[in-house]
């Protein structure tokens, strides 16, 4: 043989080389196939695993989105005529009820009150000496009832006077933050007619009037302090026409958003009964009222809001894997004693909250059950996926549904011949 091989040519020397190292690279590849292939197969096998029936808490809820409110906001502003004199307060002061915010001076407003006084105390005089000359005659009378009248009148224009003056300083109407102040020292400011004062919760300001004796000065300023409550909130929302029948006043609320740290709760405490219409469809919008104390709320944060109209505790659940359901709608699980033994059970279910279902009949807590999966190797750190067959299984990695709803026997809805 070896005679042979020296006596050929060299190219037929090349040729044979190649074609053994050809069939060695065949032979190689077809063993690692086949053993990728049995491993595969070994990984992707079914396996069984036993979960225990056991007490759930199952809820129905309605999903939309929100944007958190403030709900007091209000806007301080002088009712009287002057000029600022001191604004005490800068966005984003937080402030309590009753703090003075800005002031405006009083020389004019104490020269009213005065005014206002002196003419009050005149017609208490004149009301004194009506009634000490009164001799029992009409016109005696007349006179009397006269005085009383100025006196009234003048007691209304002194009440004015001392009100206009209160108002000269500016007072928080709640607890709150200050968004936005309108005034600045030297601000002219002009009375009732032209302060501002309006909110989404009804705005107050510093009460007060006109003084006796002078014209209500026209304005040069209408601006105000603009505070807004943080110890309650408000969630504003649509529901659709199709969810809001669920709804009620007084149902559970729960809010998630990325700008907080924490779940915020609540409770709806109005629904809207006129629809708007966004794309075609047609919603409904609901309010939904803050409970509970939070620091981290802040105007306008966009929300998750998940409105919980249906909660029912202790409701015996297992796994929807592990329930098989036959061609006649009845159903069963698979059940383990602590031998290890399995048998089937024929269970009664209701209704199914995510990966869940109810067990109305045939278990009790704690009974053991199967559940059949389907390990697949990742492509990904080395993680094993896990896919579970609907009625009892898993569904091998890659199975794709049938497009006519259609499946084999004992899945859910099957029509194939499955197992009861």
């Amino acid at each position: 043989m070896l005679g042979v091989w020296r006596r050929s040519r060299p190219r037929t020397r090349v040729v044979a080389g190649v074609m053994v190292l050809a069939v060695a690279g065949a032979l190689t590849w077809w063993l690692w196939w086949r053993g990728g292939t049995a491993a595969d197969a070994q990984e992707q096998a079914p396996t069984t695993r036993t979960v225990a029936a056991s007490l759930e808490t199952l809820e129905k809820t309605v999903t939309t989105t929100g944007t958190l409110t403030p709900l007091v906001q209000e806007t301080a502003a002088f009712e009287v005529s002057g000029t600022v004199t001191a604004v005490e307060v800068a966005a984003g002061d937080t402030v309590t009820a009753g703090q003075t915010l800005a002031t405006v001076d009083t020389l004019q407003l104490e020269a009213d009150l005065l005014q206002a006084q002196a003419t009050l105390a005149t017609a208490r005089a004149q009301l004194d000496s009506a009634q000490t000359d009164d001799d029992g005659t009409d016109v005696a009378q007349a006179q009397v009832d006269a005085a009383a009248a100025q006196v009234e009148v003048a007691q209304a224009a002194a009440d004015d006077a001392q009100t206009a003056m209160d108002g000269a300083t500016l007072l928080a109407p709640v607890d709150g933050l200050v968004t936005a102040v309108g005034y600045e020292v030297g601000d002219a400011v002009g009375g009732s007619a032209g302060s501002s004062s309006g909110t989404s919760s009804g705005a107050t300001g510093s009460t007060g009037g006109t003084s006796a004796g002078t014209s209500t000065a026209t304005t040069t300023t209408s601006a105000g302090i603009t505070l807004v409550g943080t110890d309650a909130w408000r969630v504003d929302a649509t529901v659709a026409e199709a969810d809001v029948a669920q709804v009620e006043v007084g149902d559970q609320v729960e809010m998630t958003s990325d700008d907080l740290a924490q779940t915020v709760f609540g409770t709806v405490a109005e629904i809207g009964l006129v629809s708007s219409s966004t794309s075609g469809t047609a919603a409904y919008p609901v309010t939904v009222q803050v409970t509970g104390s939070y620091d981290d709320l802040h105007d306008g944060i966009a929300v998750d809001v998940e409105i919980v109209y249906e909660r029912r505790t202790e409701v015996l659940t297992v796994p929807a894997a592990a329930v098989t359901t036959a061609d006649d709608g009845t159903t069963s699980v698979t059940q383990t004693d602590p031998d290890g033994a399995e048998t089937t059970v024929p269970v009664e279910v209701g209704e199914t909250s995510g990966d869940l279902v109810e067990v109305v009949s045939g278990l009790a807590e704690g009974d053991e059950v199967v559940m059949t999966v389907f390990s697949g190797r990742s492509t990904q750190s080395g993680s094993t996926d896990e896919q579970q067959l609907p009625g009892g299984g898993q569904l091998p990695e890659g199975f794709e549904p049938p497009t006519d709803g259609s499946f084999p026997g004992g899945f859910p809805g099957g029509t194939g011949g499955g197992n009861g």
